[in-house]
């Protein structure tokens, strides 16, 4: 069996031969601090696919094609204003005002939105979501290979994000009070933006590849739960959800991960109500998700990749033989591939990533 295969097999709930080992990329900084110690080169850490291979992962779980679903064209990023500490508030291509400094990793704090009511929809945004034919490039040779089937791990193809991207344009607070100030609004910024989504989606199922999966990001969670109520999630998002599952499975596509980092518990039932079927990272945190309660409660509907706390490479291979002895029985439930929750951060050591990856080969292969 392939990694294609495998993958297909341990999602259906089939027989497979071993499981693919999977991960979800690293960092921006991760590779360099690996090449500053000598592991790789400069050259091979601006290549994540070369990068773990050497750790010895098998692919990382990513969709590898769909049309931009961004805002076309996006804004042009800018240095608005330098800072007295060497930081700059920058435009990013979102519109958002946000804080940049050399060195600093992570996410960088938002201080200001370009969208903060209908007037800045209707003249910035609103023309940027719209569907059109330029939003998918593919040239001839890549179509061609897309066509014949012949790659060796699962293909994914990206569907969207259908209040994920929304809450990027607005801010988390912005978000909140709009859902108040001008329903009407929050519900066209919905409507639009799910529309986008099913267009370059069915524009991408178009060219007659055949695709494995299908891939959502969100990001609409944080430690203690949701940024959205869930009733106005279920009520407002949940059929748009619904709408392009059914799209993908009338053509061939049956499974449909969702990238969604924090506490996701609140919303996973309106997802698998809409044809989301896997949950993706699982990310263990300080909430220590996990998918055994899910599948305790929505049944084997519910698959899952991840799990596998990422913070165990910052510190020994005993912590690494704990989690992989953590997630034996969770990998015995069946449709579950464990992944690190996240991307590898740079606090991870080379040792105990590739570590891991020799533990799983014994544990699973």
């Amino acid at each position: 069996m392939n990694d294609r295969e495998r993958t297909w097999a341990i999602l259906h709930y089939e027989n497979y031969d071993r499981l693919p080992l999977v991960h979800f990329g690293f960092w921006d900084e991760t590779p360099y601090h690996w090449a500053a110690q000598g592991h790789i080169t400069q050259e091979e850490a601006g290549d994540w696919d070369v990068v773990a291979a050497k750790l010895g992962f098998d692919f990382e779980w990513s969709p590898r094609f769909g049309a931009n679903l961004g805002l076309f064209p996006p804004f042009e990023e800018k240095v608005l204003e330098e800072l007295p500490d060497g930081s700059r508030k920058v435009l990013n291509v979102d519109g958002v005002v946000v804080i940049q400094k050399d060195g600093a990793t992570g996410i960088p704090s938002e201080v200001d939105h370009i969208l903060k009511g209908r007037k800045e929809w209707e003249e910035h945004y609103l023309p940027r979501l719209q569907f059109s034919a330029e939003r998918l490039v593919v040239d001839e040779e890549k179509l061609a290979y897309l066509r014949r089937g012949e790659w060796e791990s699962p293909l994914g193809v990206s569907v969207g994000s259908l209040y994920g991207k929304i809450r990027d344009y607005l801010g988390l607070v912005n978000s909140a009070y709009l859902q108040v100030d001008d329903p009407a609004l929050f519900d066209e910024m919905i409507e639009t933006v799910a529309e986008l989504c099913y267009q370059c989606t069915k524009a991408a199922l178009d060219i007659g590849a055949r695709f494995d999966y299908g891939h959502f990001w969100e990001d609409i969670c944080f430690k203690s739960g949701p940024l959205i109520n869930p009733k106005v999630f279920r009520e407002k998002v949940g059929l748009h959800y619904r709408r392009i599952t059914d799209l993908l499975l009338s053509r061939g596509v049956d499974i449909v991960s969702l990238d969604c980092d924090g506490k996701i518990d609140a919303l996973v039932p309106i997802w698998l109500e809409n044809g989301v079927n896997i949950m993706f990272p699982i990310e263990v945190g300080t909430w220590g998700a996990s998918i055994a309660p899910w599948r305790e409660r929505y049944g084997r509907e519910l698959r899952g990749v991840g799990g596998v706390d990422k913070r165990a490479f910052a510190r020994d291979y005993a912590a690494v033989d704990v989690e992989i002895e953590r997630i034996r029985p969770l990998v015995d439930l069946g449709g579950y591939i464990p992944c690190p929750d996240h991307r590898i951060p740079p606090d991870a050591k080379w040792e105990n990533v590739q570590y891991y990856c020799e533990r799983m080969r014994r544990a699973f292969w």
